[in-house]
């Protein structure tokens, strides 16, 4: 491991002290076992007369090892995670906030983990209760008339929602040909618009990093579907004309859809069903606590306003005349399921269980600590780096490498110097309409002595860049691993393990094409 290199004094990092790790299959032995299996009670029975052709009778390669080698293995790989527990995220964008332990408290009650989405409604009442109250709740938080719990994540909830878009579109006799998206937007809504068959126009953003009202007047017309709007957007300034956003696409039937991935700055203090959004996506994992990262598993309910309510995906839970609650899947107008039975609904349980933990209050209170914390590093650490726009900040703020590239230290650069100091990386080179972006999202999980510990070495790296360039372009160095060849990853990644004759691993990339062969 290489040494750990400081300019200054670091106060949270030290260097890991744990031990290499070999892959499981390298550490297998033929023979071990970390298992007894009890002696059959019952005749035994060839699972190829059973299964016939579909019994697998050789397993390939399997890794061999004994208990304590399986506990050691998996339990030091575990200290190698950094997570939310151990530290802070600032990663922008994705509010990586913490998962308060009721949450799991009460998803992992006997009756609520062990319900069956086949079981028959009248032993369901208890989790359709959830869904329809988590629906009620989003509803009132968001200022829309309806809702659907189906979608899987957020890019999921936008797809969603741009299909109730054509929908709506295609019963009034157009389905229209362009969606408007600008350019602070999430990266993932052009894609979802290109997906669902739509044309994309970029929408520039004006010197406050504002929808430019002119342009937006220019470029909506008849064939114009729906704006994609990011509100408060990726650079954290919150669109303050959104009326008249709304205004200008209304007036020539178009929607505005509303990536809802930033409500963690509104919840409790604006709707966006109040300010003229007609559907939109909220991110369980996101603003009310679910996990998040892994890819998964993530939760992407769609709001929306009454008149794109008979396009829903079905079923939805209704109320019915006795009282009880039912799944209705008689909606001719239905854009049909998008997701396996019902959405992840372990994730409802915690959204809703964080919901009335926190109370309207206790929301609001979120929302403005969230605002505050990320007002204070701006606050901090503006002097220290550029800011391309001077917009007031909401959730989060965006700053520049400007000044540091200069000596050729560059955003992603410091990102991985920051490993050093003990936090993960914030958001690197995203937004792009940020040159050098660093973006910078604390939340409302992270104390005031947190958010010094991260100024601080925010600060320190600065420093570094002016005093001492080159440490800060090979950061970084108290990892396990140093920099890695990131571009031969993405283009030439290993995606299996394939023994070589002396038993270790073949460490030569697979394509992906030949890896999907091979698999």
């Amino acid at each position: 491991m290489a040494e750990t290199k400081f300019v200054g004094t670091p106060k949270k990092v030290t260097t890991h002290v744990n031990q290499n790790e070999d892959l499981i299959f390298e550490k297998s032995s033929a023979g071990k076992k970390a298992y007894r299996l009890a002696e059959l009670d019952v005749p035994a029975v060839d699972a190829a007369s059973l299964l016939g052709d579909a019994a697998r009778t050789d397993l390939g390669v399997m890794p061999e090892l004994s208990e304590i080698e399986i506990i050691r293995h998996f339990t030091r790989l575990s200290t190698w995670n950094y997570a939310i527990d151990l530290g802070m995220y600032p990663l922008g964008s994705c509010t990586m906030k913490y998962n308060p332990r009721v949450n799991e408290v009460v998803s992992r009650l006997e009756g609520i983990a062990e319900a069956h989405p086949y079981q028959p409604e009248s032993l369901s009442q208890g989790v359709l209760g959830i869904m329809k109250l988590l629906s009620d709740c989003l509803v009132e938080i968001t200022g829309m008339d309806t809702i659907t719990l189906q979608p899987a994540a957020g890019a999921h909830g936008e797809f969603t929602g741009i299909l109730l878009a054509r929908a709506y579109h295609e019963a009034q006799g157009n389905a229209r040909k362009k969606i408007l998206i600008p350019d602070s937007a999430h990266g993932t809504n052009p894609a979802t618009a290109a997906v669902c068959g739509y044309q994309v126009a970029n929408l520039k953003s004006n010197a406050q990093g504002m929808v430019d009202i002119a342009e937006l007047e220019r470029m909506v017309d008849e064939d114009t579907a729906a704006l994609m709007l990011t509100n408060p957007s990726t650079i954290g300034v919150f669109e303050s004309e959104i009326h008249k956003i709304a205004d200008i696409l209304h007036a020539k039937g178009a929607l505005l859809y509303m990536d809802g991935a930033n409500m963690n700055a509104l919840v409790g203090k604006t709707r966006p069903g109040d300010f003229g959004v007609d559907v939109m996506h909220l991110n369980l994992h996101k603003t009310f606590s679910t996990p998040h990262g892994g890819g998964g598993p993530g939760s992407g309910p769609v709001a929306c306003k009454k008149i794109l309510e008979p396009f829903l995906p079905k079923p939805v839970v209704v109320t019915k005349a006795d009282g009880t609650l039912a799944l209705d899947y008689d909606r001719p107008q239905s854009i049909g399921r998008v997701r396996m039975f019902y959405g992840n609904f372990g994730m409802f349980v915690r959204a809703l269980a964080y919901i009335l933990a926190n109370g309207p209050d206790g929301l609001r209170q979120t929302t403005e600590d969230a605002v505050l914390n990320a007002n204070y590093i701006r606050a901090k650490l503006e002097d220290t780096f550029e800011m391309q726009y001077k917009t007031r900040s909401l959730h989060e703020v965006v700053f520049s490498d400007k000044r540091q590239a200069k000596n050729g230290v560059k955003t992603g650069d410091m990102g991985k110097r920051l490993i050093d100091y003990g936090f993960h990386a914030y958001t690197v080179s995203f937004p792009m309409v940020v040159q050098g972006a660093m973006m910078i999202e604390p939340t409302e999980s992270e104390s005031r002595e947190e958010l010094d510990l991260l100024i601080d070495a925010l600060k320190q790296i600065a420093r570094e860049a002016e005093e001492n360039p080159e440490l800060v372009q090979t950061a970084p160095h108290a990892t396990r691993l140093r920099r890695l060849d990131e571009t031969a990853a993405a283009r030439k990644p290993v995606l299996r393990w394939k023994p070589t004759p002396n038993g270790a691993a073949d460490s030569s990339a697979l394509t992906p094409d030949t890896a999907a062969k091979e698999w």
